[in-house]
């Protein structure tokens, strides 16, 4: 990554929070002393002057920590499935499932009954997935990955993947792996391959290296990028408060996050910190708590 633009240039940082409001112009003083979570960007700082429409108001005895991860994770969870269900598909397959997000994804298609393949990476990840509920979960790590995804997707019909692996093979292995499944309950045979479209979108980057494509996955597939502000606009305002109001309802269940620890301002830039915190593993996500 190029960062010469970057230098000598202010780069606010903190995409989401939430806290106390301490103060308002005349048509919001309702929100004095009312804790409220928003997505502004620049949100770690102890004061942030967000526009009122921009905050949503917490229901009573909300903390600020249960709300400070309440839009990102949630809403790109809750979008896939919106994504999922305008586009035709019927189930998912989702990758670094193990992860806060891929947990809310998975509480999420278990409460709304759709199919969903989680891609790991360990045996103990397989396992603690299995534990909430977890019905297809499949290890990349093992030998038999490309065998064990195949049937995955072979019995929930999966033609829609979210990747947020990226790099190297992965969507490539997912979209061979849906062509596989495809080509098994294909009558006939074509040389062409299925004429399903199978979709990956890439919406993280885990591995920073190429994504690599054989392109053997029938005639009509799909590569693209994938951002949660993107979708939302294709949503509209409408649906995008439904989803809202969903997580509100669900904050403490379905989309509750979990910490590896909590930081002030000045651990946020500690080298130390950053290393732990920098990494891309399960359960090291960390809260920062500006007023420390």
């Amino acid at each position: 990554m190029d960062l010469q633009p970057r230098i000598g240039k202010s780069l606010p940082v903190g995409t989401e929070g939430a806290g106390t409001v301490v103060a308002a112009g005349a048509n919001a003083v309702e929100l004095i002393g009312k804790t409220v979570s928003a997505m502004g960007g620049g949100m770690y700082a102890r004061f942030r002057r967000l526009n009122a429409a921009q905050c949503t108001v917490l229901p009573t005895g909300t903390s600020a920590q249960d709300a400070a991860s309440m839009f990102v994770n949630p809403l790109t969870a809750l979008s896939m499935v919106e994504t999922m269900r305008r586009e035709g598909h019927n189930a998912l397959v989702h990758t670094a499932a193990a992860s806060n997000l891929g947990q809310m994804l998975n509480r999420i298609c278990i409460n709304d009954d759709i199919p969903l393949v989680n891609v790991v990476r360990s045996e103990e990840q397989v396992k603690s997935l299995q534990s909430i509920g977890a019905k297809y979960v499949v290890n990349s790590s093992a030998e038999s990955f490309f065998e064990d995804l195949t049937a995955a997707i072979s019995a929930t019909g999966a033609t829609l993947a979210f990747d947020a692996v990226a790099g190297g093979a992965m969507s490539d292995t997912i979209l061979r792996a849906m062509e596989a499944a495809l080509g098994a309950s294909q009558a006939a045979f074509s040389r062409y391959g299925t004429s399903t479209l199978k979709q990956v979108y890439i919406y993280g980057s885990l591995n920073p290296e190429p994504t690599v494509l054989s392109r053997t996955y029938g005639s009509s597939w799909a590569v693209a990028r994938y951002l949660v502000l993107n979708a939302l606009q294709k949503f509209g305002d409408e649906t995008t408060r439904a989803l809202k109001d969903r997580i509100v309802r669900e904050l403490s269940t379905t989309f509750a996050s979990s910490y590896k620890g909590t930081l002030s301002l000045s651990d946020v830039v500690n080298p130390e910190f950053a290393k732990e915190y920098a990494r891309k593993s399960t359960g090291s996500k960390f809260l920062v708590n500006p007023s420390l």
